[in-house]
């Protein structure tokens, strides 16, 4: 099915309040159009291997932290793979589509890996997480509405705070880290505004080659990317308005699943639903 074919439902999506999270930002900044199709028009896209094994090892790993500490093992970590999977399947059949099950176990193989990384690079029976998959949703000093999911928060005896971020997927060059580095920011700058307390450290593990990348974020820091964030905000709003969000060609269109309606591949974008707002209006 073409993304013109799934963006013509029997009834249409109404459109939602919108807030501001790492993801969309990424796509605003990549192509205006791309995020007018995912934030406003909330078109379907076909789901890929990479991102519902990341998802499935991210609810393992949850999972685990949720244990006494003398049970957060790796084979106990592993045992949550094939349930977590089936319950996943179960809420959209469509993955048994994605991995059939004939590969399902190579699959599940792939994911046990990744959960034997993390155990590599962090013993969990060491610390208490604050919160796992903590859902933030405000609206920053600049009335900037945020939103998103943090998936590890801890908290040292003495105040300090770490924020963390699992990756799946392979650990970017440092000259094109600027998203993984922007989405930490972003949940330290949330955090921050939320709870009062600037995390002293951020942590993105890359489950796949046993690396991390850490940032210190200043006061000072945030608060220039408030600032940033602010602008970006302006932009979207100023588009949405407008009712015109401009595509931007480049060398990542090819990884695009809405081509077919992108006027630079000769597409007509779906009736603009109108700016549905915001929830900071």
């Amino acid at each position: 099915m073409t993304a013109n074919e799934q963006a013509q439902p029997n009834a249409p999506r109404r459109p939602r309040p919108l807030a501001l999270s790492p993801s969309r930002a990424s796509d605003y900044n990549q192509c205006p159009l791309l995020y007018r199709f995912r934030a406003i028009d909330r078109l379907p896209e076909p789901k890929t291997i990479a991102q519902v094994k990341g998802t499935l090892v991210h609810a393992a790993l949850e999972k685990t932290h949720e244990l006494p500490r003398d049970e957060r093992t790796y084979p106990r970590a592993v045992k949550f793979l094939k349930p977590e999977w089936e319950l996943m399947c179960e809420k959209d059949t469509e993955l048994k589509e994605l991995v059939p099950e004939d590969e399902t176990l190579d699959f599940l193989i792939d994911a046990r890996e990744l959960v034997k990384g993390y155990f590599q690079m962090e013993n969990p029976q060491g610390f208490d997480a604050k919160a796992v998959e903590m859902y933030v949703d405000t609206v920053l000093p600049n009335n900037v509405p945020v939103r998103g999911f943090i998936d590890r928060v801890d908290e040292a005896p003495t105040g300090q705070v770490r924020v963390v971020d699992y990756k799946t997927g392979k650990k970017p060059k440092p000259q094109y880290s600027h998203d993984a580095q922007f989405q930490m920011r972003f949940y330290a700058l949330v955090y921050w505004r939320i709870h009062g307390v600037i995390p002293t450290q951020l942590r993105l593990m890359y489950l796949k080659v046993f690396d991390s990348m850490f940032l210190m974020p200043s006061r000072e820091e945030l608060e220039y990317f408030e600032r940033d964030l602010g602008n970006l905000w302006a932009k979207i709003e100023g588009d949405g308005k407008e009712g015109v969000f401009r595509p931007k060609k480049s060398k990542l269109c090819g990884w695009c699943s809405f081509q077919d309606l992108c006027p630079v591949f000769g597409g007509t974008p779906p009736e603009y639903p109108g700016w549905p707002g915001s929830t900071a209006d």
